[in-house]
């Protein structure tokens, strides 16, 4: 049996949480990437040898997505998204969140919602990721090349290879879905 519980949060709940989330960021601008990113890891092993919640586990193991996309060099994650992302990893790397992590059950509950409001705030960011770890791994298998030899490039140009020709598919078609007729307009 599972429970599902619904939090709603406020504007002003909302905006507690980004201020936050800015405090900690702020806290933490004179560490490097390396130690924003070795400082989330050392977060997820303590929440694998400490949390036994599904929960709290699941949301902050979606760390492990933001971590992937900024060591990803394949990726080749543009430097406004890695700001982005490393500004989010920022917040835990800070100590005095707003549940101590050292409450068993509770401690962490803070940084899973944190974790989730973040991730909605990138998620264009991690769907872009994900859609491309997805056509690295295929384009790898059907090649028969190791993922690591394709990187962001090979991605753009088959999904630029795609939107052309759907085009195609489309104007083959016939302006409207009209069965190959030509547009009363067409100047072609």
């Amino acid at each position: 049996m599972s429970l599902r519980v619904t939090l709603e949060f406020t504007e002003n709940d909302l905006e507690h949480f980004r201020s936050l989330a800015r405090k900690a960021m702020e806290e933490t601008e004179q560490l490097s990437p390396e130690e924003i990113v070795s400082n989330a890891r050392a977060l997820l092993k303590e929440v694998d040898e400490k949390v036994e919640t599904d929960y709290i586990r699941g949301r902050l193991h979606q760390l492990q997505v933001l971590i992937d996309m900024l060591e990803d060099e394949g990726w080749g994650m543009q430097e406004v998204g890695r700001k982005r992302v490393l500004s989010a990893l920022a917040y835990f790397n800070n100590p005095d969140d707003l549940i101590p992590d050292n409450i068993p059950g509770l401690g962490f509950l803070d940084d899973a919602i944190m974790v989730e409001l973040l991730c909605r705030e990138l998620k264009p960011e991690i769907d872009a990721y994900i859609d491309f770890v997805q056509y690295r791994a295929a384009a790898a298998k059907r090649r028969g090349v190791d993922p690591s030899e394709l990187n962001r490039s090979d991605f753009l140009k088959n999904r630029e290879q795609a939107l052309l020709s759907r085009m195609r598919r489309r104007r083959l078609r016939g302006y409207g879905g009209g069965g190959g007729r030509k547009s009363p307009f067409s100047l072609f």
